[in-house]
């Protein structure tokens, strides 16, 4: 018995047992739709000198029609459409959209840094987490990504037609970029944003937010903390106060931080969305 620990010891200071492990652990499978590609595993971003995995989710009939469709570019791309890729779940966009027939749209999802995104998902710098580079991932999304998928793929190139999405920091980064180009975006989905991170938001709420003209989704649980849902009606309020948008909030009793809780809360979005 003493011989057998020593050894296992010798095998977990040498790694060697986890390895082992790893080997003997299966793959997850993949849960994406065939209608999810790939564009580039490093694609690249100017803006802040490093690069990102894009996805795209095409309409089934795209192939084969020459129909024109909206677009919808969320965050935490790993999240969004995979079971295999996503570190706290997926958003499953890609099977609600597979049996959605007359409100079809194209999906671009972008993955986050991981240890970066707590920094390109906030446009203000930070005591806490550092620097913010939100405002220059936002440049790319819209001086960048934007272009290259009007060019490439068949988009209605219009702000009525373009939207924006995330949670938690996507959610923060959602609704800056509304602000910051709101002649690119026609509408975003809030998901429980992470305000508490980023209280200048308010401010350029109220000095941006006039221009705002579009559909926006606030959405929070009574199940996220006691700061999530009043810091979202903060916002919610400065904004109607200021912008003609088509507004709704949606708070739920039982709503949690988690993906599974927007997984269930995107087709509500979504049908408001292009309604």
């Amino acid at each position: 018995m003493l011989l057998r620990i020593c050894i296992l010891n010798l095998l977990l200071l040498t790694g060697f047992y986890s390895f082992a492990q790893n080997e003997t652990k299966p793959a997850i499978k993949s849960s994406a739709s065939g209608n999810v590609i790939i564009i580039d595993t490093a694609f690249g971003i100017p803006q802040l000198q490093r690069s990102r995995k894009i996805w795209i989710y095409l309409p089934a009939g795209y192939s084969t029609s020459k129909k024109k469709y909206p677009v919808l570019y969320m965050h935490d791309g790993q999240n969004v459409f995979d079971s295999a890729t996503a570190y706290a779940g997926e958003w499953g966009v890609d099977e609600f959209l597979d049996s959605v027939k007359l409100k079809e749209s194209i999906v671009v999802a972008i993955d986050n840094g991981l240890n970066k995104r707590m920094n390109e998902y906030n446009p203000y710098d930070s005591e806490r987490f550092g620097k913010g580079e939100g405002g220059f991932y936002v440049d790319f999304l819209v001086k960048t990504l934007k272009p290259y998928i009007e060019k490439k793929y068949r988009t209605k190139k219009c702000r009525k037609s373009r939207f924006i999405a995330g949670s938690s920091m996507g959610g923060l980064i959602s609704l800056y970029a509304v602000l910051k180009y709101p002649r690119v975006f026609g509408g975003a989905g809030i998901f429980s944003p992470a305000f508490w991170v980023a209280p200048k938001i308010y401010d350029d709420i109220q000095s941006r937010g006039k221009k705002v003209k579009g559909k926006l989704y606030f959405y929070a649980g009574k199940q996220e903390g006691e700061t999530m849902v009043p810091y979202m009606l903060k916002a919610f309020e400065a904004l109607t106060s200021v912008s003609r948008s088509k507004i709704s909030t949606v708070i739920r009793d039982e709503g949690k931080h988690n993906e599974a809780t927007w997984r269930k809360e995107f087709p509500l979005f979504y049908e408001w969305l292009l309604k």
